[in-house]
């Protein structure tokens, strides 16, 4: 049922993640701030024929852990990494069983492209053996929502059940949209966040097609965000999940309150299929729009963790942005990739990045841009290089950017 009297807030309460640098939060917050490399030869898929060999990978992840063995054993990989880490948020949040909330708490979990590796599986059975051979699960395991749907029939949530999907920022929309959906009254709490899988053989075919991808083969120098040797993206895995709620409901019951989004600014470029706007106009706006929403002047903000893919119109359009939103705050703000050290998780980076974000402000550490060594001369900002550091911070913004021309802000501060 709605919540007839919103607080206008929203609070974050629980959080998980699935990640190449770890599972669970703080194996993976270890690894941010130590400027750990989670990237690594690809395993999953024979990469002879590929000019990508590398990827970041979620090693040592096992579906049995967190579904029962028949379950784990059919459902695609970016499913499972959604189970896994909405399990972890709830688990996290000590969010309370009773039907009543159940009822008014909801699932958005976005992914940008699905069950791929799923989708791939049963074409080739398809193609060997004819229709019949085809899975009847086929369908479900494959279509973005089913994260959503899955986790909310895993738990029994019944409130609000959708889905964004807007490419690489599909994340941070996800809690975009969660947010909004709380702060107007449609449900109390939310469980949002992003998913992917997409390191398989017509995933990486299609962006080594593209030619979006690097080519360096040396997994500790391919993801170099801002660097003037970079050559393309690193694909990544995994997923990050919040449980996000009603201010005045997490105070009444006593839940631990990690953080508060406060801005969320969305446009769209209307320029390319996979390009940014050279202007970075779209992006700019999108900053803009969430600084408003969250009643701040970018002088306030403590640290950005830009979307920083380690391509060479990406980084530099920006770089450019950062600066038209900011003005002369541009260069005081620090900026860090953090897909240097995971690469590129496409539609769960949103969600990624906005959790880094959070952890950044609760420890008051800068995450770093690692493998910056020769800087870019149109990238000059301070991109935190190779070395997290101390530092207080009051606000954050997270930037997601995506193929189609989509732009997202996210806007977050520490414990009310």
């Amino acid at each position: 049922m709605p919540n007839p009297k919103p607080s206008g807030r929203v609070v974050v309460t629980g959080v998980g993640a699935v990640t190449p640098l770890g599972i669970g939060v703080e194996a993976f917050w270890s690894g941010i701030k130590a400027g750990k490399n989670g990237i690594g030869r690809i395993s999953l898929m024979d990469v002879t024929d590929y000019p990508t060999k590398v990827a970041g990978e979620v090693r040592g992840f096992d579906p049995e852990d967190w579904l029962d063995k028949k379950e784990a054993r059919r459902i695609d990989r970016f499913l499972a990494f959604a189970a896994a880490a909405a399990q972890m948020a709830l688990d996290g949040s000590k969010f309370p069983a009773e039907d009543e909330l159940r009822l008014d708490t909801g699932v958005l979990i976005g992914s940008g492209i699905g069950g791929l590796t799923f989708l791939g599986e049963q074409t080739k059975k398809l193609y060997d053996g004819g229709p019949s051979r085809v899975s009847p699960f086929l369908v479900p395991y494959m279509i973005p929502d089913m994260a959503s749907g899955y986790v909310s029939i895993l738990h029994g949530l019944k409130g609000p059940n959708t889905c964004v999907v807007s490419a690489c920022s599909t994340g941070a929309d996800a809690i975009g949209t969660a947010y909004h959906i709380i702060k107007r009254g449609d449900a109390t709490a939310m469980v949002c966040g992003g998913t992917e899988a997409p390191i398989n053989e017509i995933g990486m075919a299609g962006f080594c097609a593209a030619r979006a991808m690097t080519t360096n083969e040396d997994p500790d120098s391919a993801s170099r965000p801002f660097d003037a040797q970079r050559d393309g993206f690193v694909i990544a895995e995994g997923a990050a999940v919040f449980v996000m709620e009603d201010y005045d409901h997490a105070t009444k019951r006593g839940a631990n309150i990690l953080g508060e989004i406060v801005g969320y600014g969305m446009s769209g470029d209307a320029y390319h299929v996979t390009a940014p706007d050279p202007d970075g106009d779209g992006a700019v706006r999108s900053m803009k729009m969430a600084l408003m929403r969250a009643e701040i002047e970018p002088a306030q903000l403590g640290y950005i963790n830009a979307h920083g893919t380690s391509t060479q119109l990406n980084d530099k359009t920006e770089t450019h942005a950062i600066k038209r939103a900011l003005g002369e705050a541009a260069y005081k703000v620090p900026v860090s990739s953090t897909k240097s050290m995971i690469g590129h998780t496409l539609g769960a980076a949103g969600a990624i990045e906005a959790l880094i974000c959070m952890l950044a402000i609760r420890d008051g550490v800068l995450p770093p841009t690692i493998n910056l060594k020769t800087p870019d001369p149109e990238c000059d900002l301070d991109y935190v290089p190779n070395q997290a550091r101390p530092a207080s911070i009051g606000y954050a913004m997270s930037n997601s950017f995506g193929f189609g021309g989509h732009n997202v802000t996210l806007i977050m501060r520490g414990t009310p």
